[in-house]
């Protein structure tokens, strides 16, 4: 049985300006948490190209395991989704939304729909340390995509200052 945890934020830039920040290349290492032990090591293609896939190693104490990601829908400055092809999880689709919210404003909303793996058993063990884990990864993620578009958008409103 499928679980689902959202995560929304308002974020102190447009819509479109929070989705050009994920859609950059180095996006996913910029939101990975210092603490969850993980490197990207492969990409093909960005989050508009349908197909393309990333490659997380995750490291667990001494094990470590590979998590392969494929990019299944886009609307550029509305959406995109990451569909878990392998890793540790049952089921993985994450919907990454912004909403806009004004001219200098929109809504930040991860959506992820995830089964645990072992089935009841992994869900009874482990489902409360999974969704405590999402909280805490997706406060980081907020946190640091709302400092990188503002840190954005100042950047922005200095070249026009310098351009008058």
């Amino acid at each position: 049985m499928s679980e689902q945890f959202v995560f929304r934020s308002r974020m102190p830039a447009s819509a479109d300006s929070v989705y050009r920040f994920h859609a950059g290349p180095q996006a996913l290492t910029q939101l990975t948490p210092p603490w969850e032990n993980a490197t990207v090591y492969e990409q093909s293609g960005g989050i508009a190209d349908l197909g393309s896939r990333v490659k997380i190693r995750l490291k667990i104490g001494p094990l470590s395991q590979t998590w392969v990601a494929e990019h299944t829908a886009c609307e550029p400055g509305r959406m995109f989704r990451d569909t878990m092809v392998s890793g540790p999880f049952k089921k993985w689709e994450h919907t990454h939304l912004f909403e806009p919210d004004g001219a200098d404003a929109s809504w930040l909303e991860d959506r992820v729909d995830y089964e645990m793996p072992l089935g009841w058993l992994g869900k009874t063990f482990g489902g409360w340390y999974a969704r405590k884990r999402l909280e805490r990864m997706f406060a980081w993620r907020h946190a640091t995509t709302a400092r990188a578009v503002t840190g954005d958008a100042l950047a922005r409103a200095e070249r026009v200052t310098e351009d008058q």
